[in-house]
């Protein structure tokens, strides 16, 4: 491994914005600053490092502290990887910088749960982050603009989820399935009625051709005119000496 330079706050004046500044932390741990992301290379495993980040530490480089850091970004072999590293985000910064997007406040109800920020991207087209998820939404005037081929019919995935909860409520929905070890060729599946699960939920198990078992978007529906309700021999060891009704 290369052994870390001692080195002292160094700005790179050449590289537009964001600054790239490189230093040593208060405690000696080689680091640097891309505006307000924060970058540490620190020792890890067997005698390896890795790239740790933070977010907007308001202090000269030299206070920094390894309490700063976080984020875990992925192994280092030496000093080298480090600064490629910082450099290759300076110029991803400076890449979504000449895109024009901006940050903005939110507190917009959004079907993910309600927005924590919001970043536009262009006018009529934000994308929204929350605490589970994220995605984006469009102005009336953007939304007409889509083709036609990539909207999903209920226009979001938890609207088509509900659509197909409803149309198959009293479908068998394969809840798992395995490879037969009895019947070559074919995949013993479990299934409940509309795929719900919980204690007193009836099962049963199917024979499904392998080169037709695919699970689609929300689940595999059972076609009980061709995949016959199977009671023999079971791969499934929770069902091994049980019988299907």
């Amino acid at each position: 491994m290369t052994t870390p330079s001692p080195l002292t706050t160094v700005t790179d004046s050449n590289s537009g914005f964001p600054e790239v500044e490189f230093g040593r932390s208060g405690d000696g741990y080689l680091v640097a600053r891309v505006g307000d992301t924060a970058f540490a290379m620190l020792p890890g495993r067997n005698a390896r490092h890795y790239l740790a980040s933070g977010w907007r530490i308001n202090r000269p480089i030299a206070e920094w502290k390894r309490s700063d850091f976080y984020g875990h970004s992925g192994g280092l072999a030496d000093e080298v990887a480090f600064r490629t590293k910082v450099l290759e985000n300076a110029e991803h910064q400076r890449e979504k910088r000449a895109l024009g997007r901006r940050d903005a406040g939110s507190n917009a109800n959004t079907p993910w749960g309600p927005s924590q920020g919001a970043t536009v991207y262009a006018e009529g087209v934000v994308c929204h982050s929350t605490a589970g998820h994220g995605g984006f939404h469009l102005s009336a005037e953007r939304n007409r603009k889509v083709n036609p081929i990539l909207r999903a019919p209920g226009e979001s995935r938890e609207k088509d989820r509900s659509a197909f909860g409803k149309e198959h409520a009293d479908n068998w929905i394969v809840v798992s399935a395995i490879t037969s070890d009895q019947q070559p060729g074919f995949v013993e599946v479990v299934a409940t009625p509309g795929g719900r699960r919980g204690a007193g939920t009836e099962e049963r198990r199917f024979l499904v051709p392998s080169d037709e078992y695919r699970i689609g978007r929300f689940g595999f529906v059972v076609d009980e005119t061709r995949h016959p309700v199977y009671s023999g021999p079971s791969s499934f060891i929770g069902w091994q000496g049980r019988t299907s009704p």
